[in-house]
């Protein structure tokens, strides 16, 4: 028998691969790495979007060869100076960049002014630098169009008269003026999405009636002839409104012509554009703290409740945010009560065996499958052969334009409740299978039925488990870019899924996904570097809804839990 060896103090040693120490250690570190990995993950996002809609100071910086370059400071980095951009320099540009190792600073200045310069940043060198102020008349001015003006205010025409930022009053009047003529700008889009859009829409549908008599009965019937007539009378008084809708647009469409803002770029150049334009506009080095913190909430308002403008880089998403959130509801509705009753046979009825033992395997591979598979079988089968039947039995007078027969958010919603329904299966199952055999036993012992049973006694007790699954099956659902670009989502929604034309929820349309919204403005946009800080911010909102989704869902799941834990059988 081995003696017990000891150390000099007479202290046993104690050999601490046999108590495991090394590999408690390895796994608390892996988790600890993981967590910092999670946390500088979430804290990138965090910190990128929060920042994104503060207003930054503008920047007026001379060159050394006389231009001049206003912006705000967008981001920096150290670059190894090339020899033939050294071999240009002057004597003291060059002992600055020897003195730093043959490295230089350089700074990217968000300029604006695309319709003048034809670029969004420029790149400026710390040797080419010969002065750098902040001038207070400098105004960050947001559009409708062209991305932001950076520069001065020349002049406003108000109608007939000219107001020069020198005169009395003047961020007043124009302060004033603007919101006349935002509020003009948004009569205009009300009369043509709801009055106008109101009646191509009730046009369009007395069009499609006439069509299906048409295929019903013939063009000489005369159900036909009779419903034409009717469709000719509708279209002249159809005809007549809209006359009086689009000359009270455009009306208010020639009013704004008349309110226009003269504006001046650093170098000289002018811009003149309407008034109406204008999204916003303040002069970015003479905020207060406080007036940059109504900026900065205002902004904020506007990405949350308008529509994207200028290629998805600047504006709202509050069509995207509909879509995510009106697809992951279809997706649990959808999924739920295939994946549980699904669960609820293989766990509780099914004879188990070497074909139920099969079909957990292909349900389990089921998950690993790549999503863009599901994308695929979701246009085919869903869009083209469900979809196109459709189309054929209750939209015929529509073809060869497709209702049903493309993509749109029902189709989505079920491609993605296809791809997560693996997920909630297993999650069922596991806790059907955590349910005590003995309240099953003690309750068909009292003579219940099997299915009275699981509904009153396995199913109460289950049913957090199978809210775990929904959760995470929703989790991964709200995420899913890739089958939505086959199956529904676009970058431009023109119309939402639900409005006031009957039967009010459409989910035939496309959508827009804050999941896709992101790949397009980071990956498709023609200027990835105005389209970062978007990225940024709406990866932290498409985090934080699904955390708000998911919270919603754990509270209900911990409710349950209570309820349950403390009940006896």
């Amino acid at each position: 028998m081995k003696q017990p060896s000891f150390s000099g103090r007479g202290l046993k040693k104690v050999d601490l691969s046999a108590r495991g120490e090394p590999f408690l250690w390895s796994m608390g570190g892996t988790l600890v790495l993981g967590m910092i990995m999670i946390a500088g993950f979430l804290f990138l996002i965090l910190w990128n979007g929060i920042v994104t809609f503060y207003p930054k100071p503008i920047k007026r910086v001379l060159l050394d060869n006389g231009s001049i370059v206003a912006g705000e400071m967008h981001r920096w980095e150290r670059v190894k100076l090339e020899k033939h951009l050294y071999d240009a320099l002057n004597e003291k540009s060059r002992k600055t960049v020897q003195d730093n190792n043959g490295f230089t600073r350089r700074v990217l200045y968000k300029i604006g002014n695309y319709d003048v310069y034809n670029e969004d940043f420029k790149w400026v060198a710390d040797y080419q630098v010969v002065t750098v102020t902040e001038p207070e008349n400098l105004y960050y001015v947001e559009r409708m169009e062209w991305g932001p003006f950076v520069g001065t205010i020349d002049s406003v025409k108000l109608n007939d008269r000219i107001i020069k930022p020198d005169s009395s009053d003047f961020s007043k009047q124009l302060a004033r003026e603007h919101q006349a003529a935002v509020e003009r700008r948004h009569a205009i889009e009300e009369i043509e999405r709801e009055e106008i859009a109101g009646i191509s829409y009730y046009l369009e549908k007395d069009r499609l009636k006439l069509r299906k008599i048409e295929l019903k009965t013939g063009n000489q019937s005369k159900a036909y002839k009779e419903a034409n007539s009717r469709f000719q009378v509708r279209t002249q008084e159809m005809n007549l409104l809209y006359e009086k809708f689009q000359q009270r647009a455009d009306l208010l469409k020639t009013e704004n012509k008349a309110y226009t803002i003269t504006l001046k770029e650093v170098g000289g150049a002018t811009k003149t554009i309407k008034l109406s334009d204008l999204v916003r506009f303040y002069p970015a080095n003479n905020l207060s703290f406080f007036q940059k913190l109504g900026i900065y909430f205002s902004r904020w308002a506007e990405f949350l409740s308008a529509e994207p403008r200028e290629a998805n880089t600047e504006g709202g998403v509050m069509p995207a945010i509909f879509g995510t959130v009106i697809m992951t509801f279809l997706l649990v509705i959808a999924v739920a009560p295939f994946g549980i009753m699904a669960a609820l046979y293989l766990r509780e009825y099914a004879k188990q065996g070497v074909l139920v033992s099969i079909v957990r395997v292909c349900v389990n591979n089921l998950a690993g499958v790549p999503s863009i598979v599901y994308g695929v079988f979701g246009l085919g089968f869903f869009a083209y052969i469900l979809g196109g039947s459709i189309d054929k039995l209750f939209y015929a007078e529509k073809l060869p334009n497709p209702t049903f027969g493309t993509g749109g958010l029902l189709w989505a919603s079920l491609t993605l409740a296809l791809l997560t329904v693996p997920v909630v299966i297993v999650a069922t199952e596991e806790a059907l299978a955590a349910v005590p055999q003995s309240l099953r036993e003690g309750s068909l012992a009292c003579g219940s039925s099997k299915w009275q049973t699981i509904k009153n006694i396995v199913l109460p007790k289950a049913l957090p488990g199978i809210l775990t699954g929904l959760i995470l099956a929703m989790a991964r659902g709200a995420g899913e870019v890739a089958p939505l670009m086959l199956v529904g989502v676009v970058k431009l929604a023109p119309e939402l899924p639900v409005d006031t034309f009957f039967p009010f929820v459409h989910l035939e349309r496309s959508f827009m996904h804050l999941g896709f919204h992101i790949f397009d403005v980071g990956f498709q946009s023609r200027n990835s570097e105005a389209g970062k800080p978007m990225v940024f911010v709406t990866t932290l909102l498409l985090i934080g809804l699904v955390a708000m989704m998911n919270a919603f869902a754990i509270s209900i799941r911990n409710r349950l839990n209570r309820k349950y834990a403390t009940d006896h059988f």
